[in-house]
């Protein structure tokens, strides 16, 4: 429940005379008090352009995080930015709400800020309302049009983010399915470009990092993206390109009043405050799934990776099956092509072998319909209620715990409805989503919580497409956490160890990291069944045990690119992953100060061992003041595990 109290204390408004800015109108704090947001006119007056700031107070140190944040709708009937006259700000309140996620870096979240609505109104006298929260990790605001009834075109958002050169920026160029690789830029080597979402920023003295991103897109809007073609120095939001799901949608998005858009989130802190947010689902709307019990997070096998076209055959699909009752994983995925099952089965057979292992089952379909080239089957299946109704039905009767849904190649107005869509009839059925050739997270796991990841990620897959994810693959291992996996769930497809197509410079401990480094509600383990099989027993049982959702989540080290290593906690045990992402063997002291004091841990510390697939196993009891030193070697890794002794 949303307490709304009045926040007197954390909002300041300036009057005219205010010796601090004449254009400074007001300014909002986080609950802590770290954290602010500030409304400021370029005129020195009521009427004109505006724009916010945000700034951040590291323990007494107050950096300003964005120069300015340039504000401003354009509406098909009329402009909404260069004139416009500030009315009032409403009553301050008091967001303050707690609610569970069932999947994610933490089971109870809190959604707390202090929230005003500054109310405009252009020259003609239609009315613009902007939200604005401060947060203790970072700001959100949106836009709203309050009057009661009018269809229009958004025809452009006018909002844009200043960003001086020497800050330093890890950005990836715009794809459809969000699966590039990230470019770590200032000064003179920032590019021009359209960009995905999210963006990494740290300031040129590190006093302050913050990564850009959007959530709560829903069906009154479309996804947009940063673009700084037009000037290096400014990112503005930026609708999807015209020709993006062959040219079908319209990439300007309709809106009926009253009216509220998206939220743009600007996460803000330390990396560790970064890595920890839940900030893009606290500003999500709430769940509308009632009954929950059937979402159930967990690891698949899965096998595409080593086999492209593995679900056609019916004896690969039962060894995997094998695989996943072996380890103890509750899922295997039949992906694509399961409607041509052959060599001693069909799907039907195939699924009844599945159930007699204690396994459920995982489909792929083809996102269909004329926004994708894509001709693979099965197709079309997904593509209105009516089908997918029909096609839930079988899929119920069949024992199927979920579908995963491919190439859909915009994220248009028309696209966003598709994917909610999807969820809505598949909960109905309670079936599980995952989307693949995707957009990235928008807090929707939140709402939708039958959601239980995304693609949207140049993941393990990519060493089936070409020689250049070899050497890339370390240090892209390595920006993840900071970047793609803050904002949502990554299917990633991680823990190989035997190659594929193309080969692996990363070691078995850097590996095995990954199934903690990434968090995915349903975390797909992409290797054949001897690579998991001719592992020694230490880590065989590792992976029986490593859950796929998360009680708490900390950042314990890393930098971007470089090397990162995350605690992750479980009921009463922790899990530690991490990653070298560099050429060098590093040493690393892992501290266990995080442990509740007075309580002795059982401690399994499995890294790297002489070579890069050899691994090295101890056993010590720790508790809150011990600490350990570990050697990584060159692009390698650890994974740690602590369960209480009482």
């Amino acid at each position: 429940m949303v307490n709304m109290k009045t926040a007197f204390v954390a909002v300041v408004f300036w009057a005219l005379g205010s010796s601090l800015s004449f254009a400074q109108k007001v300014t909002v704090q986080s609950p802590d008090k770290k954290i602010s947001i500030a409304l400021f006119s370029d005129n020195n007056n009521d009427v004109g352009e505006w724009y916010i700031k945000a700034a951040y107070n590291n323990n007494g140190k107050i950096s300003e995080v964005t120069p300015r944040i340039d504000l401003g709708l354009l509406r098909s009937d009329q402009d909404f930015s260069k004139e416009l006259k500030f009315l009032k700000a409403g009553k301050p309140i008091l967001i303050n709400e707690q609610y569970t996620a069932l999947h994610g870096k933490r089971a109870v979240c809190t959604n707390s800020a202090n929230e005003v609505i500054l109310s405009f109104e252009n020259p003609s006298k239609a009315k613009l309302d902007i939200i604005i929260r401060a947060y203790n990790d970072g700001i959100a605001f949106r836009y709203g049009f309050p009057e009661k009834q009018g269809t229009f075109t958004i025809k452009d958002e006018l909002t844009a983010y200043a960003i001086p050169k020497e800050t330093v920026r890890w950005m990836e160029k715009w794809n459809t399915a969000n699966e590039g690789l990230y470019v770590s830029m200032s000064d003179s080597s920032i590019q021009r470009e359209q960009w995905c979402y999210p963006a990494l920023f740290r300031l040129k003295d590190s006093s302050c990092w913050f990564l850009l991103h959007e959530a709560d897109v829903n069906r009154t809007y479309c996804g947009t993206k940063l673009s700084n073609t037009n000037d290096g120095s400014s990112y503005k939001l930026t609708f999807p390109d015209p020709g993006d799901g062959r040219g079908l949608g319209a990439s300007q998005p309709t809106v009926t009043l009253p009216w509220q858009s998206p939220w743009r989130v600007m996460i803000i802190g330390t990396l560790a405050d970064i890595v920890a947010s839940t900030l893009v689902d606290d500003v999500s709307a709430s769940s509308v799934v009632k009954n929950t019990g059937w979402i159930k997070p967990g690891i698949a096998s899965w096998n595409y990776w080593s086999s492209n076209h593995g679900t056609k055959d019916y004896k690969i699909v039962c060894e995997f099956a094998d695989l996943a009752a072996e380890m103890n994983w509750p899922y295997t995925l039949l992906d694509w092509e399961w409607d041509e099952m052959s060599n001693g089965g069909n799907l039907e057979d195939a699924l009844q072998y599945i159930h007699s292992k204690g396994v459920q089952p995982l489909m792929w379909y083809n996102s269909g319909g004329p926004h994708t080239y894509v001709n693979s089957t099965p197709r079309d299946r997904m593509l209105t209620h009516e089908k997918r109704v029909e096609e839930f039905m079988k899929l119920k009767k069949l024992g199927v715990a979920g579908v995963k849904v491919d190439f859909f190649e915009s994220e248009k107005q028309d696209m966003i409805k598709y994917y909610l869509d999807i969820l809505m009839d598949a909960a109905q059925f309670e079936m599980m989503v995952y989307f693949h050739g995707c957009l990235v997270p928008r807090g929707w796991t939140r709402t939708y919580p039958n959601l239980m990841t995304h693609e949207a990620v140049r993941g393990a897959e990519w060493y089936n497409n070409g020689p250049d994810f070899t050497m890339a693959a370390p240090a892209h291992n390595a920006i993840l956490p900071f970047t793609r996996n803050v904002v949502g769930p990554m299917d990633y497809t991680p823990v190989t160890f035997t190659n594929s197509q193309y080969p692996h410079i990363t070691s078995y401990g850097h590996e095995l990291a990954l199934s903690i480094v990434f968090e995915s509600g349903i975390q797909h383990l992409a290797d054949r069944p001897e690579g998991y099989r001719l592992l020694p027993d230490a880590a065989k049982t590792f992976l029986k045990e490593v859950p796929a959702a998360w009680d708490d989540t900390r950042l314990l080290g890393g930098y971007p690119g470089k090397d990162v290593m995350i605690a992750r906690r479980k009921n009463s045990a922790w899990f530690i992953g991490g990653i070298n992402a560099e050429i060098l063997e590093k040493k690393k002291t892992i501290t266990f100060s995080f442990l509740p004091e007075g309580v002795k841990y059982k401690l399994t510390l499995i890294s790297d061992g002489r070579h890069d697939k050899d691994l090295a196993v101890q056993y010590l009891t720790v508790d809150s003041s011990s600490s350990v030193e570990i050697n990584m070697l060159r692009r390698g890794g650890v994974v740690a595990v602590l369960k209480p002794m009482y």
